[in-house]
């Protein structure tokens, strides 16, 4: 059986939830993550996590990475 609420979509804007949702579907999930990067909030971040493994499956914008430009060390 699939788990309802087994993905979660966050949307926050200057550091505070906006909106969240939750779908037992992945692909269902990542497009409403996709719906929400372009929602126009300003100052938004948005986040996909699935519930089961506390694996972060995408965010917005991206984190930068180590090594990289503008990244951190």
């Amino acid at each position: 059986m699939t788990d309802p609420h087994r993905f979660h979509v966050t949307l926050a804007s200057a550091g505070r939830p906006v909106m969240s949702g939750w779908w037992g579907s992945e692909s269902t999930a990542r497009d409403k993550f996709r719906d929400w990067v372009g929602s126009g909030v300003a100052d938004a971040r948005v986040a996909l996590v699935d519930e089961v493994t506390g694996e972060t499956l995408a965010q917005w914008p991206e984190r930068s990475r180590p090594g990289v430009v503008g990244g951190t060390s």
